[in-house]
């Protein structure tokens, strides 16, 4: 298989058709339309049943699959017979439960497909991924825009889970490739407790170690929201990360974050964990201008450092708040709706495997209430081992950041 799909992959008999208008501006840019199937086990009928409701009518100029499925349809083989299906490249992960507007469960496959007569489309993978070495993402990026001109108006990312790779690698990396083009996407999950089956997807090859990207060309402008945990219903007091290397945390206020924890009120359990640590992530301030992010804490050391989900830059100013049920589907209200009033069609949403996993006894409640918001404006939902999602400064400027414990965003 080639490592990227060319720009102008498919042209449509609607060429030359002028669609809707307003004021004299193109409404949309970029339409979509979106296909779900539950057949896991026989390729044939998912191919089938994808060709018949694949109408090329609807097809523009240019058009690119994005998916996102439960890890037995790439064993099964039904993501590569679907991949031979679609006349255009198809990119995505694997993850532990999706949603449409029609339909939301974990044993699926769901694709939306993008297409424009404006916009094109460039899909590429990188070579393996050893480390957090660009090399190989550099590589990528300068095979698919040779000889392009101008640069790409956003990028769509699919990265692998990988031990030895963080989210924020992937954000600063991409943002010092491209010359910080705007980066919205995703680390692959599964439904196994290690995600050891998570995988990112290009036509229909499958990976555990590549980077899947799309690049779009032309007048896109996309926007972007970011849901985290509400900081109504996190501790009052404030910290500052005095010591930190990487995603380590070692002091907050100058002690330990340990004994910093356990001043708000936190409980040490018998053998003096901290209860219930991943139920209290950090409400993280740059204090550079940009919106704050979410840092989840995976574990606390014996000497009482905080192994977090990000970097965790000195300086910084911390909230601790806390993530349940009820506070995931408020904070998802309430981004969904700053996006409903955003121009464009077609909503992408990436949430946290965390915020799903908090959901309890009914863990696709988070998916009934975007559908219940949304209605019938199309978008595409899945969960997420990492969110990729700019975030505004306070001159409207874009910075590209990794999110933990998030809804992310982007209405095209």
């Amino acid at each position: 298989m080639p490592l990227f799909w060319p720009v102008k992959y498919l042209f449509s008999p609607l060429r030359g058709l002028v669609f809707p208008a307003f004021n004299g501006i193109i409404v949309s840019m970029i339409e979509s339309f979106s296909f779900h199937t539950a057949e896991i086990d026989d390729c044939e009928a998912a191919a089938a049943e994808l060709g018949s409701w694949l109408d090329l009518r609807k097809l523009r100029k240019n058009s690119l699959g994005l998916v996102s499925c439960y890890a037995e349809f790439i064993n099964s083989g039904v993501v590569a017979a679907l991949a031979k299906v679609l006349p255009f490249p198809l990119a995505g992960i694997t993850t532990i439960a999706g949603a449409l507007p029609a339909v939301r469960g974990e044993m699926l496959l769901i694709l939306t497909v993008l297409t424009s007569d404006e916009v094109e489309f460039a899909a590429a993978v990188t070579e393996p991924l050893s480390g957090e070495d660009e090399a190989p993402l550099r590589a990528a990026w300068e095979r698919i825009t040779a000889g392009r001109d101008g640069r790409p108006s956003l990028m769509l990312s699919f990265a692998p889970l990988l031990l030895d790779v963080s989210g924020d690698f992937f954000a600063d990396a991409w943002t010092s490739i491209t010359g910080n083009v705007p980066n919205f996407g995703t680390l692959a999950v599964d439904h196994n407790r290690d995600y050891h089956e998570s995988q990112t997807i290009l036509g229909g090859e499958a990976y555990r170690d590549r980077y899947v990207f799309v690049l779009l060309y032309g007048r896109v402008e996309p926007a972007f929201f970011v849901g985290g945990i509400s900081e109504e219903k996190a501790f009052r007091e404030k910290g500052v990360v005095t010591d930190s290397q990487g995603n380590l945390l070692k002091a907050v206020n100058g002690v330990s974050v340990a004994d910093y924890l356990t001043g708000l009120g936190l409980s040490r359990d018998e053998s003096g964990n901290i209860e219930g640590i991943n139920s209290y992530p950090f409400i993280l301030d740059y204090n550079d201008g940009t919106q704050p992010i979410i840092r989840v804490m995976f574990a606390v050391t014996p000497d009482g450092q905080a192994v977090c989900g990000g970097k965790m830059p000195l300086g910084a100013t911390l909230t601790v708040g806390t993530i349940n049920a009820d506070g995931v589907l408020y904070n998802s209200a309430a981004v969904l709706e700053k996006a409903l009033k955003a121009p464009g069609k077609t909503i992408l949403i990436f949430s946290c495997v965390g915020r799903f996993f908090a959901m309890g006894f009914n863990p696709q409640a988070e998916m009934e209430k975007v559908q219940e918001l949304l209605g019938g404006r199309p978008f595409h939902l899945c969960y997420s081992g990492t969110e990729l999602c700019p975030v505004y400064g306070k001159d409207g400027g874009l910075t590209n950041r990794s999110h933990n414990d998030t809804m992310v965003i982007c209405v095209l």
